[in-house]
C-alpha cells in the first residue's frame, strides 16, 4: 500500500463509450473470436473464499440459453459449512480493508475499470452473450459500458462523501470531523442474472466503502460472475474482501442471513425473495450486533402512457425496444401500455410491422435483435401468459414459442379490454407486452389507473407533445416510477445521469450509480477536538449580579484569580 502526502482525488468520470460492432469494425472481429473460442470451452468453476480455490464435487451446468445442450460451465455448489467459512474469511479481511485508505481502495476499482475497457471486454461481453444469451449490443451497454461506469464514477462519489464534513465555526476552538467507517460485520450481496454490470455492483460498491463481502451470484449466470471474479482479484482485490460463493440461494442464505454480523444485504431479485429475506431478518433482530441494512431492487410491471398528442412512430419505437430488448428480461422493460383509441390503430401497424422484422435466435449471428429466454422455469411461466392470452383472443402479433434447442418466445403484443386483466397487473419478466386501448377524453382517469393497477413503482413512461398533459402525468404517477421518462421508452438508465431504482414492491429506492447507494454503506462517526477545553464547571448565567447581591441573592462571589468564565461564543449543544 502507497501513502501519498496530499488529498487524493480521483480522476473525474465520464461514461464509457458504447461500442458499434458495425460491420467491418475491429471491435466486432475481435468479439466473435472471443466467442469462438469460449464456446469451444468448458470451464471449471470452483468456489473462492480467502482467496483459495474451492472445489466440492456437487457441480451444476452453465449453459447456453439458446442452446441449452451446450454447456459452458461446470459449477461447484457451496455448502452451509463453506458459507460459514467465507463469513469468516469476510471478518479477517475487514480487520485490514477496512482501514485502507479509501482512495487506495479505489484504485481497485479504477484498475478493474480500465482493464475491462481494454484487455477483458471481449471475455466479459462473450461470456454474457454465451451465457445469459444477450445480443452483442445488450452484452456492451450492460457487461461493458455501464459496469466501467459503476466502476468509475463510484470512486467519484466516494470521494464527495469523505469531503462532506461538518462545520467548524471560526474562534470556536474546535475541530469537528466526520469519521466514514464501514459497517461493522459483513455485507451480504445477491446479484440477478439479467445484468453483469448490477453482479459487478452489488459487491463493490459495499466494498469500495471498506466493506467485506460474501457474494451468492445467480445460477443462472455462473459464467460472467466467474469472469468478474477473475478479473478483480487482477485489478488488485485482497483476498477475502470479496468471497465468491455460488450455491443453493435458500441454503447459503440461511447462513448469512441469520449470522451474529450480517451488516448488510444488497439485493436485486424478485420482491417474493426480497420479501422473504427481509421478514427473516425483522424476525432474528436480537441476534444481529447493529441493525443491517437492507438495500434491495426487485420487480416491475413499468409503464407506458401515451396522450393524444403524442407521436405515434416514437410511441410504437418506444413499446419495441422498451418491451422486446434482451427479450424483456430488464428489470425496467415495458410490460403494460396505455394508448388512446384514436392513436392505438396507427401505433399497433406501426410497433406489428418492426416486430415482424425482428430475429429471434442464436446471439452469436449479430443481426440477431432477441436471444433466447433465460431457463426453462422462465420459459414456462412467460408461455402459461401466452397461453391465457391466446384462450381470451387478444393477441395481436407474435405468441409463438419453441424449447427444444433453445428457451425461444416471439416477441408478443397483447390487446387488453380489460386494464384491470392478470396480464396487465402481474409481473412477466418475458416478451410480452400488453396494451389497453383507453377513450381519448379519459387521460385524468387513465393516469390514476397507471397509478393503482400494479404494486410496483421502478419505470414508467409518458409520451405526449402537449406540456400540459406531461405535466400532469408527472404529478399523477410522482410515486408510480422510481425513473420517469418523458417522450422516451422505460429503459436505458445511465450511470451517473439516471439514478436507478424504485419504491413501493420496486424495492427500497436506494439508487444504484448515484452517491445514495454509497451511503448506505458506510456508518457515520462525529468527532470533535477541543483545543481549549473549559476549566470551569459553571456558566455565565450562574454568576451574581450587583442587585442580586445587595437583594441578598445566594451566591458565592468569584474569587480574585479565578479563570474567565466561558462566553456566550463557546458552542454548547443540547444533546
Amino acid at each position: 500500500m502507497t501513502t501519498f502526502a496530499g488529498v487524493p482525488r480521483v480522476p473525474a468520470p465520464v461514461n464509457e463509450p458504447v461500442r458499434s460492432y458495425a460491420p467491418g469494425s475491429p471491435e466486432r472481429r475481435s468479439l466473435k473470436a472471443r466467442l469462438a473460442a469460449m464456446a469451444a470451452e468448458r470451464v471449471d468453476i470452483p468456489i473462492i473464499i480467502g482467496g483459495r480455490e474451492i472445489r466440492t464435487g456437487d457441480v451444476r451446468q452453465a449453459v447456453m440459453p439458446h442452446d441449452h445442450r451446450h454447456v459452458l460451465a461446470d459449477w461447484h455448489q457451496a455448502t452451509p459449512e463453506l458459507t460459514a467459512r467465507a463469513i469468516d474469511a469476510a471478518a479477517e479481511a475487514h480487520r485490514e480493508w477496512s482501514r485502507w485508505p479509501w482512495a487506495e481502495r479505489a484504485a481497485v476499482l479504477l484498475r478493474a475499470a480500465d482493464l475491462l475497457a481494454t484487455t477483458h471486454r471481449d471475455t466479459l461481453n462473450a461470456a454474457t452473450m454465451l451465457g445469459q444469451s444477450k445480443t452483442a449490443f445488450q452484452a456492451e451497454i450492460d457487461a461493458a459500458a455501464e459496469l466501467i461506469d459503476f466502476w468509475r464514477f463510484n470512486p467519484a462519489f466516494a470521494q464527495q462523501l469523505y469531503e462532506d464534513q461538518p462545520l467548524s465555526p471560526p474562534g470556536a476552538g474546535a475541530w469537528n470531523q466526520l469519521d466514514y467507517r464501514a459497517l461493522e460485520g459483513f455485507v451480504y450481496a445477491v446479484t440477478p442474472f439479467n445484468f453483469t454490470s448490477i453482479a459487478g455492483n452489488l459487491p463493490t460498491a459495499p466494498m469500495l466503502m471498506g466493506n467485506t463481502v460474501v457474494w451468492k451470484p445467480a445460477s443462472s449466470a455462473m459464467l460472467s460472475a466467474y469472469y468478474l471474479m477473475r478479473l478483480l482479484e487482477a485489478a488488485g482485490l485482497p483476498p477475502g474482501v470479496i468471497n465468491f460463493v455460488p450455491g443453493d440461494a435458500a441454503a447459503i442464505s440461511q447462513v448469512a442471513l441469520g449470522h451474529h454480523d450480517l451488516a448488510g444485504v444488497h439485493f436485486t431479485g424478485s420482491t417474493a425473495v426480497f420479501n422473504a429475506m427481509w421478514q427473516t431478518i425483522g424476525s432474528t433482530m436480537s441476534r444481529y450486533r447493529s441493525y443491517p441494512r437492507v438495500v434491495g431492487e426487485t420487480g416491475g410491471k413499468d409503464f407506458i402512457v401515451a396522450h393524444a398528442s403524442a407521436d405515434p412512430q416514437a410511441l410504437a419505437v418506444a413499446i419495441v425496444r422498451g418491451a422486446f430488448e434482451y427479450q424483456g428480461q430488464k428489470c425496467s422493460a415495458a410490460s403494460r401500455v396505455y394508448v388512446p383509441t384514436s392513436l392505438w390503430p396507427d401505433v399497433r401497424d406501426r410497433a406489428v410491422a418492426m416486430m415482424r422484422e425482428i430475429r429471434v435466435g442464436d446471439v452469436a449471428d449479430f443481426r440477431t435483435f432477441m436471444g433466447a429466454v433465460i431457463d426453462a422455469r422462465a420459459y414456462a411461466k412467460i408461455t402459461g401468459y401466452i397461453a391465457e392470452a391466446r384462450r381470451a383472443g387478444t393477441i395481436v402479433q407474435g405468441g409463438g414459442a419453441r424449447d427444444e434447442v433453445g428457451y425461444f418466445v416471439e416477441p408478443t403484443l397483447v390487446e387488453s379490454s380489460d386494464p384491470g386483466a392478470r396480464i396487465m397487473c402481474e409481473e412477466i419478466f418475458g416478451p410480452v407486452v400488453s396494451v389497453h386501448p383507453y377513450p381519448d377524453a379519459r387521460w385524468a382517469e387513465t393516469l390514476a389507473l397507471v397509478d393503482r393497477t400494479s404494486p410496483y413503482a421502478l419505470t414508467g413512461a409518458v409520451f405526449a407533445r402537449d406540456r400540459a398533459a406531461v405535466g400532469q402525468a408527472a404529478e399523477a404517477l410522482r410515486n408510480a416510477a422510481g425513473n420517469f421518462y418523458i417522450n422516451d421508452k422505460p429503459t436505458g438508465a445511465v450511470v451517473g445521469q439516471q439514478p436507478f431504482g424504485g419504491g413501493r414492491a420496486s424495492g427500497t429506492n436506494d439508487k444504484a450509480g448515484s452517491k445514495l447507494n454509497l451511503v448506505r454503506w458506510i456508518s457515520a462517526r462525529a468527532v470533535k477536538e477541543t483545543f481549549a477545553p473549559p476549566r470551569d464547571f459553571r456558566y455565565p448565567s450562574m454568576d451574581e449580579a450587583p442587585d442580586e447581591r445587595a437583594a441578598g441573592a445566594v451566591g458565592a462571589a468569584s474569587s480574585a484569580g479565578e479563570e474567565p468564565r466561558r462566553t456566550a461564543r463557546e458552542p454548547v449543544g443540547a444533546r
